[in-house]
């Protein structure tokens, strides 16, 4: 009979020390934890071993002679009694929440489910009570061990730009990286791929999810799969897939390699919620494991779960057992993988209390006060679909959120709206209405005109509405209101003067990105022109609709951003440590200065003129060798005269432009220059 030893309760997860291993698992609500051992397959399960130790809710044992490499899971006994909150189904063989590396892939089958599958009103009643252990991904053994050797490159906000990616679709279809290692962590850390990084002036690649996540049942009988990543299985193991014949090691790699040029490693994550749904949905982990406590379940009704994610269900991020579950994830991927970085997926559900958004919560006081995460770079995406859930601004000093609101205003003005012009400058100007409070910085402000959920850059100018006809759902999914604007025509043209003005208005959107104060976040293959053909909504397109093209190599888009990432970092100006204020600096120079195109400062008329779609800014130097910056932009439909500001001495040389033939040109204060329609240009000011 196999020894087992009291073990203890800390830490949580499985620990080895050369002579056994201990494991500990949290369940308030269970009467009984069963831990299984299989063979190294996961295929057959070799011994049930009882744990009889529980301290504080954490049930715990330690077996002597086991060790890396064994594969393992749980089963928990408890009360079975959906309507009072409890889903305790010994059946069913769980997921470590813990686990550190996956063995086997989730095979849809309906003992995958606590309950039987009936249909009804009550269909979740009836316990189901067939073994679910065939066809369940296990846990791995493996050791705390770091991956990553390299440290953390620590660039400044001021300094970042960000460049949003997923770890599949940046090097399915790119030609210089060996197919054997396309679509994993190995690739990432590729000289072919970093050396296209450091071209866009990129310090921060920011991955979609890569925690190990479930294909989605009803994505998999469509003969779909869920490629973005956004329905967590384990928040302490990555995505198999992305690992290679490397494993672990590859992650550890790529993140050194990357590390070595100077770039950061961000991890999209999905802590609030995860892959097991609603009500109706599988026992896979936490469900099984304790669901009144994983779970925010609906006051009065906890049959059910209080969904503000619009995913099945909510992870109760109030319970100190969770939250810890969360902290010891986040260390991990910082201590032991290298990561610089988190991107919270809805975080206002993170912050929710029963009264609701609380930025006061625990979960943020907890990240900013360790010293582990407490200096890294922390990024809300400030919205959920629960009450009260858009809370741009609303986050605490120490997070920097996704401006939802830049995007929407830069789309608007390059689409030649009205009435503009006071919240389209606020917005370039680092949204100081929206963050200033708590004295937090510009780079609270992360500004992107596309990101992962939504059109490309090429198919904003080429579509005005989704095609999102391969996802299956007869095109009903997606987001209709994208603020986009095919300049004349549905779709590819062979119009050159609609393939003209859309190659302008992707310069001008991605110039206003990049001139703009805040931290700019580029999407993957927006330099390269890369289309998804209408398609805003590609989660379960992992094929070449939702892959980066880099065959389709747009090298004069590609120069461009590159040309104003090397502005950008030349230009302190551009990215300020503090807000605009117009105050005058220590040469007597307004840090800023909005002009109309007559050359006179904005009245409030000016601002006030709905019908008005051009502007000038000009940035004054934040270093005494650095020279000004005059920023013209016509987002009309016609042809634009521009009065050159007044300036003491000296004039101004065109050194970008959107549009042709006009960079080089010279102008002095009072001269008039004729600014083509829907053309941004910036002059650099000459002694």
């Amino acid at each position: 009979m196999r020894q087992v030893l009291p073990g203890s309760a800390f830490p949580l997860g499985v620990t080895v020390d050369g002579k056994g291993t201990n494991f500990a698992l949290f369940s308030d609500n269970a009467t009984g934890v069963t831990l299984c051992l299989f063979d190294r397959y996961g295929q057959t399960e070799l011994e049930r071993i009882p744990l009889h130790e529980c301290t504080n809710g954490v049930w715990h044992g330690y077996l002597p002679g086991v060790g890396r490499g064994q594969v393992y899971g749980w089963r928990v006994s408890g009360p079975w009694d959906p309507e009072a909150g409890h889903r305790f189904n010994h059946n069913k063989l769980l997921l470590d929440p813990y686990a550190r590396m996956l063995v086997g892939d989730l095979v849809w089958d309906d003992a995958l489910y606590g309950y039987t599958i009936t249909g009804g009103a009550d269909a979740d009643l009836t316990m189901d009570e067939r073994d679910s252990a065939p066809f369940l991904p296990k846990a791995r053994v493996v050791a705390g061990m770091p991956y990553a050797s390299t440290a953390h490159p620590r660039v400044s906000w001021a300094k970042t730009v960000i460049y949003e990616g997923h770890v599949r679709g940046l090097t399915m279809r790119h030609p210089l990286i060996a197919d054997s290692i396309r679509g994993t962590f190995t690739a990432l850390g590729q000289p072919e791929f970093i050396d296209h990084l450091l071209r866009l002036g990129v310090t921060a690649l920011e991955l979609l999810p890569v925690h190990a996540f479930a294909q989605d049942r009803h994505l998999v009988d469509r003969g779909l799969s869920n490629y973005w990543g956004y329905n967590t299985l384990s928040f302490f193991a990555p995505e198999p897939r992305y690992l290679g014949e490397d494993g672990l090691d590859a992650i550890g790699e790529a993140v050194d390699r990357l590390h070595q040029a100077g770039i950061e490693l961000i991890l999209d994550v999905v802590y609030n919620h995860t892959c097991e749904g609603n009500h109706l949905g599988p026992t896979l982990s936490f469900r099984g494991i304790d669901n009144a406590s994983y779970y925010r379940l609906l006051p009065g009704a906890p049959r059910y779960y209080d969904d503000m994610t619009g995913c099945g269900n909510a992870v109760n991020t109030d319970h100190p057992r969770v939250l810890q579950m969360v902290m010891d994830s986040l260390r991990m991927w910082a201590s032991v993988y290298g990561i610089d970085g988190f991107r919270f997926d809805l975080a206002t559900t993170l912050g929710r209390r029963p009264t609701g958004f609380d930025p006061g919560h625990a979960f943020f006081n907890a990240i900013l006060q360790d010293p582990t995460l407490g200096g890294l770079k922390l990024i809300a995406e400030p919205w959920d679909v629960g009450p009260g859930g858009y809370q741009l601004g609303a986050f605490p000093p120490g997070f920097s959120e996704w401006n939802g609101d830049y995007r929407d205003k830069v789309r608007e003005f390059w689409c030649g709206s009205e009435g503009l012009l006071p919240s389209f400058a606020t917005r370039f100007a680092a949204s100081q209405d929206i963050f200033s409070e708590g004295r937090r910085r510009p780079w609270s402000s992360v500004n992107f005109i596309t990101a992962h959920d939504g059109f490309t850059l090429h198919d904003l100018v080429t579509y005005n509405d989704k095609h999102n006809e391969a996802n299956g759902e007869d095109n009903r999914d997606g987001h209709d209101d994208n603020k986009s604007w095919n300049c004349g025509a549905e779709g590819e043209t062979e119009d050159e003067g609609i393939r003209s003005l859309r190659r302008r208005q992707k310069r001008n959107l991605i110039a206003t990105l990049f001139l703009s104060q805040g931290v700019p976040m580029l999407l993957a293959g927006d330099e390269r022109s890369n289309s998804q053909g209408g398609n805003n909504n590609a989660y379960c397109q992992d094929n070449e609709i939702g892959w980066v093209d880099w065959s389709d190599d747009d090298s004069e888009l590609l120069d461009f951003v590159a040309r104003l990432a090397e502005l950008r970092k030349k230009h302190s100006s551009l990215s300020r440590p503090e807000f605009l204020t117009g105050v005058r600096n220590e040469m007597g120079q307004p840090d800023v200065a909005w002009f109309s195109n007559g050359g006179e400062r904005m009245s409030e008329e000016d601002w006030n003129n709905p019908h008005s779609k051009c502007i000038t800014v000009r940035l004054a130097p934040v270093l005494p060798e650095e020279p000004s910056l005059l920023v013209m932009l016509n987002a009309s439909h016609v042809d634009v005269d521009f009065v050159a500001p007044p300036v003491q001495s000296g004039g101004w040389e065109a050194i970008l432009a959107t549009g042709d033939d006009l960079e080089g040109a010279r102008i002095g204060s009072g001269d008039t220059f004729m600014l083509p329609a829907r053309t941004l240009l910036v002059w650099e000011w000459r002694a």
